[in-house]
């Protein structure tokens, strides 16, 4: 995936939609050079916003679908954009469930042209079962109260901060945001759920005693649809510590509401240790990574002050203020 990036937008109704894109865009801001968005697109990230033959104008060498729709499929009305692109001499990448490579159209425009097609969402290697067995080295996992909470970008936070402060972190990416913004890692519901565990072990290798994998949550236990994806990636990781992060004034499942309500911040911290001592009883919490975009300063800090009195744990929004909190309790302590 060769910047500069193009990122498709498409008819992304809102930011939960365009994830993909947001993340790169927060995260690799000068790999981006402009976003492409269709009649209904409720999402603007700020960038110039361009068609193919400009963006081919400006240097760019990939365009990006950054939408993660329910399903993760190919929808009908991106294919002509899809197509335009690979034909201006763009390549593209997506890390959606339906591949570039298996749309019949798609395929074959790449075919003529000669470009370059990237699934995010195609492992790269075979995973055997996990084994549970202890390994060196210290991991902590990033949970949540749901999905699209900001598991990621607190992961991502706490590796920053971490590694400004000369620890030794590394960020494990378990999606195809996170892959595209490190160019590593696995997306791991696209691993046969047998396998899941060990390919979270072999994300979060044996290492020296005091090196961090710092591991990319998916789902969250107390979900209906994705609970599967998280155990088997608790199971792999072996956590010696959890962060769970919430959004916070979400009070049901997204997609979800008037059907399931949110866990407690209490309730799903625990229920994700429970799980997590299977394959390493010491495993405890570190702290609440908490999303308050949706608050003025005020309120957010006293949600951060709620989330600690409810589980006794340092709370950050790791976007707006730092990781600090957290990482001072993860050089302060004793883990692992």
């Amino acid at each position: 995936m060769i910047p500069p990036l193009l990122l498709f937008l498409g008819d992304a109704p809102d930011i939960g939609w365009a994830k993909t894109a947001s993340g790169l865009a927060q995260w690799r801001p000068e790999d981006c050079a402009g976003q492409v968005r269709l009649d209904g697109c409720g999402v603007d990230l700020g960038l110039p916003d361009m068609d193919i033959a400009a963006a081919r104008a400006a240097g760019v060498r990939t365009m990006v679908v950054g939408i993660a729709n329910d399903g993760g499929f190919i929808a009908d009305a991106w294919v002509p954009h899809l197509v335009a692109a690979l034909r201006a001499g763009l390549d593209l990448a997506a890390g959606l469930h339906e591949r570039l490579a298996d749309h019949p159209a798609i395929a074959a425009a790449a075919r003529e042209t000669g470009r370059s097609l990237h699934d995010l969402r195609r492992p790269d290697r075979v995973f055997r079962p996990g084994t549970g067995k202890k390994r060196t080295g210290k991991r902590l996992l990033t949970v949540g109260t749901d999905c699209a909470v900001g598991k990621k970008y607190t992961a991502l936070s706490l590796e920053r901060e971490m590694t400004r402060r000369g620890m030794a972190a590394t960020f494990c990416p378990t999606g195809q945001t996170g892959i595209m913004i490190t160019g590593r890692g696995i997306a791991i519901d696209s691993v046969v759920a047998d396998f899941i565990s060990g390919a979270a072990e072999w994300l979060s290798p044996a290492a020296e005693p005091d090196h961090w994998h710092i591991i990319e949550g998916q789902g969250a236990l107390l979900h209906p649809a994705y609970a599967g994806v998280t155990l088997g990636l608790v199971h792999g990781s072996q956590p010696d510590a959890l962060v769970i992060c919430h959004e916070a004034g979400r009070a049901e499942l997204q997609g979800y509401e008037g059907d399931f309500a949110c866990p407690s911040l209490r309730e799903a911290l625990d229920v994700h240790l429970a799980a997590a001592r299977l394959t390493n009883p010491a495993v405890r919490g570190a702290g609440v990574g908490l999303n308050t975009s949706l608050l003025d300063e005020a309120a957010a800090r006293d949600a951060l002050k709620r989330a600690e009195d409810e589980t006794g744990l340092p709370a950050c929004d790791p976007l707006r203020w730092g990781a600090s909190a957290i990482v001072d309790q993860l050089a302060g302590d004793h883990w692992g």
